[in-house]
């Protein structure tokens, strides 16, 4: 691949992952010194919901009829002027969660957008995409420390950024020039032009009904199910860190995507020793050792615990979802491989993160007597999604006995050949 190109579609990542970065990791904070405390859940609510949205738009519009720069482009502006929109309406909290819904419709797909364009022009996807793709972490992690220490410099005196609505204004910034910027990478087709449309294709119903199997479906459900919990992480860590008055805590939070970078690196490594059933076993593991770590950090603002617990997530996230998304590439067929990457997302960054967002919610107004919890009521808050993935780790590891067999070869291939569904969601950490 050409230079240029590789330096062209690096930069889209770094752009693709550092807007979302810019006003995931602080929306809470935002919300709640704008008085919407008891409503932070729902930015991470509306999240899921274009997550479940984005492979339907995809399917049947963008891979179909225009071509791929285009739509990401034309996508980026609107959700630009979504952005920009957001804090004149912060003192309305439904038209504000609304616009950022309206936002997220537009970013989400996007992110299977980016990696469809990616994939496009590349010559040897095992080596090259992991390098394009590791931008999109770096990008992640530039903004939150922009957002603490840049942001500093665009806000009153004394005011915390995260507390304003400066990652707001940058993430629409941002966005503007990126969508502008897509318009000039290279011509990339629809890659679906003239095929025939199938919703069951779209859903990954056909890739359920070959992939069905005992173990399969104990896989589906655990996935589901430890997405509910996780959305406790996403959704309330950043008050969390507000709340134990941490300072700086978009940059805090990008400890957790530098462990990404490092286990991401490691995998192959740990792939072979442990297999499928203990990579997600302990990807499952890490989730209750990282709230149980937060709980009993909080009394007393134990630092080197609650650091700890952020810096679990390259285990969290990697051994758990990227392990996961190898294990139905490796079972799939060359005709349903896409579907069941799709299905996969549908189940975990929409159903089980919609209602992950939802409960946390519930149960942070349920926890909570005042404005914001107190540190003894966040021990009580954070053993609930403790105690929720240790069940599910007890159901898997009781009921799942399948596997793949692995080379350090096919390890390294699928995870460049699977990474283009890796991101439809999540957080990039």
């Amino acid at each position: 691949m050409d230079r240029s190109i590789q330096a062209r579609l690096s930069a889209m990542m770094f752009l693709e992952f550092f807007v979302w970065g810019a006003w995931y990791t602080t929306v809470a904070v935002t919300m709640t010194a704008y008085g919407m405390e008891g409503l932070t859940h729902w930015p991470f609510t509306v999240n899921p919901i274009a997550a479940l949205v984005a492979p339907f738009f995809v399917g049947l519009v963008a891979d179909r009829y225009f071509a791929t720069q285009r739509v990401l482009g034309a996508l980026h502006l609107l959700g630009a002027a979504f952005m920009f929109a957001a804090p004149s309406v912060i003192g309305y909290p439904t038209i504000f969660i609304l616009i950022l819904l309206g936002y997220n419709l537009c970013y989400m797909p996007t992110m299977s957008l980016a990696n469809t364009l990616a994939f496009h022009n590349m010559t040897d996807q095992e080596s090259q995409f992991p390098v394009i793709r590791v931008f999109g972490t770096v990008g992640w992690i530039v903004a939150g420390l922009l957002v603490s220490f840049v942001g500093a410099y665009f806000v009153p005196e004394g005011v915390i950024p995260e507390k304003t609505t400066f990652p707001l204004y940058l993430t629409a910034g941002v966005s503007a020039i990126y969508g502008l910027y897509s318009f000039t990478l290279p011509h990339t087709p629809p890659p679906a032009e003239g095929e025939e449309v199938s919703i069951r294709s779209i859903a990954g119903i056909d890739a359920l009904t070959k992939l069905g199997s005992p173990s399969f479906y104990v896989f589906l459900a655990s996935s589901f199910l430890i997405s509910i919990p996780l959305a406790a992480y996403y959704n309330f860590t950043q008050t969390f860190l507000a709340n134990a008055g941490f300072q700086d805590v978009a940059a805090v939070q990008t400890i957790g995507q530098a462990s990404e970078v490092i286990f991401m690196l490691l995998m192959p490594l740990f792939f072979i020793r442990l297999g499928v059933k203990w990579m997600l076993g302990v990807g499952m593991f890490a989730w209750v050792l990282r709230y149980g770590l937060f709980a009993l950090g909080a009394p007393d603002v134990v630092t080197w615990m609650i650091i700890s617990g952020i810096a679990l997530h390259g285990i969290c996230y990697d051994f758990f979802f990227v392990t996961g998304q190898i294990y139905m590439d490796k079972k799939a067929s060359d005709d349903i491989r896409g579907q069941a990457q799709g299905l996969i997302v549908l189940v975990t960054y929409g159903a089980g993160m919609l209602i992950g967002a939802q409960l946390a919610g519930w149960y942070f107004n349920f926890v909570r007597t005042g404005e914001q919890l107190s540190l003894d009521q966040w021990v009580t808050f954070w053993w609930a999604p403790a105690i929720f993935a240790g069940a599910v780790l007890v159901f898997f590891v009781l009921f799942f006995d399948d596997e793949v067999e692995m080379s350090d070869q096919s390890v390294a291939s699928v995870m460049g050949a699977s990474s283009d569904e890796d991101e439809k969601k999540q957080p990039a950490g």
